[in-house]
């Protein structure tokens, strides 16, 4: 399991640029501690994460931002 220091800054670097950075980081946190993964950049690159990309939310949308 990966430390919540490790999800916290991947996070916060990849909703750096989010319109609703909390909504942003709280997915965000979800995602990477299930996933020990966070893809790099502020936006896509979700290739790097196939865990983070595939997680989908009630609605079939792409959970992780």
């Amino acid at each position: 399991m990966a430390g919540s220091d490790f999800c916290e800054s991947k996070c916060e670097a990849r909703c750096s640029k989010a319109g609703v950075k909390d909504r942003c980081l709280k997915y965000c946190g979800i995602c990477c501690e299930k996933c020990n993964c966070v893809p790099s950049g502020t936006y896509g690159n979700k290739d790097e994460c196939p865990c983070y990309r595939d997680m989908k939310n009630s609605k079939g949308k792409s959970k992780c931002p």
